[in-house]
């Protein structure tokens, strides 16, 4: 774990992320070459490029290679931006910045921002469709993966539970559901589609699942954290905006402290699932770690 350089890591799979990412998705001179620009604009504007991270960091530490994990990794960051194209616009947060640049229907209108983000979507299943399959993993069971982790019961249930609860008063357990479809969902999604890709056992894809589980959950009590803490410059977004807009958060309901010792238990449970692996998931203990660390 000492040898181990995470921010080289990263940069290198973000790297190669990009170059992938612009080989699948339509040039932006393609017709109609405006939808194509603004779902460059959002893919190409920044970020750590965690879950495609995620995706290539499993299929690592379960003995398999980038390039067979590579279409799924592209596929979890377009249903990722995608995501988070349509969560800022007005009718949902209604926010201004995205990783330190105007969001996307401030660039390209609010029309426009819809379209692309339902094109990045479609993008997903068309790129992760290319991906290499084996017997244990055929590609329905890949496609069923993707579709479940971004459908009305996962990803976008935490999205509707999150709208209806704005200026409500929820509990612990509500906002904890929130945090598992809207943030686990997807991080858990793109480990186990690593493993796939990596033709893993029955009992890594279930450390897996626990590991994205919960590092989802450490991912969003950090976030909810920063947004009380952090400025708008150091966040790329607009900070503070979970308070404006009446949103329950860690923080508001039980302090900052606390919140922080949830984060900490979180992340224990994340290290304890990798367990199986004996030693060879050291990128995603050392992104589980990461995630902890991001507001000390």
């Amino acid at each position: 774990m000492r040898d181990f350089d995470l921010s080289k890591w990263l940069k290198a799979q973000s790297t190669e992320v990009d170059a992938a990412l612009n080989r699948f998705l339509p040039r932006a001179t393609a017709k109609p070459s405006t939808i194509h620009k603004a779902m460059r604009y959002s893919i190409f504007a920044g970020g750590k490029r965690m879950r495609p991270a995620l995706v290539l960091a499993a299929a690592e530490a379960c003995g398999g290679n980038q390039d067979a994990a590579m279409p799924l990794a592209c596929a979890v960051e377009c249903i990722h931006t995608y995501s988070l194209i349509h969560d800022d616009l007005p009718g949902m947060d209604n926010d201004d910045m995205r990783r330190g640049k105007p969001t996307n229907h401030k660039v390209f209108g609010e029309g426009m921002a819809i379209l692309a983000g339902d094109a990045l979507l479609t993008q997903a299943f068309e790129i992760a469709a290319q991906c290499e399959t084996s017997p244990r993993y055929p590609l329905k069971e890949v496609i069923l993966e993707i579709a479940r982790a971004s459908g009305s019961l996962q990803l976008i249930a935490g999205q509707v539970a999150d709208l209806e609860g704005e200026g409500q008063v929820i509990s612990r357990s509500q906002l904890r559901y929130i945090h598992e479809r809207k943030t686990s969902a997807l991080l858990a999604c793109s480990v186990r589609l690593g493993g796939m890709s990596a033709r893993c056992s029955p009992m890594q894809l279930q450390a897996l699942t626990e590991f994205g589980y919960n590092v989802g959950l450490v991912f969003q009590v950090i976030d909810d954290i920063l947004d009380v803490t952090q400025s708008s410059e150091t966040l790329g977004k607009t900070a503070g905006k979970d308070v404006k807009s009446g949103k329950a958060t860690y923080p508001s309901l039980i302090g900052l402290e606390a919140s922080r010792k949830v984060a900490t238990v979180f992340t224990r449970k994340a290290f304890e699932a990798l367990h199986p692996f004996r030693g060879r998931a050291i990128a995603l203990e050392s992104i589980a770690r990461y995630l902890l660390e991001r507001d000390r």
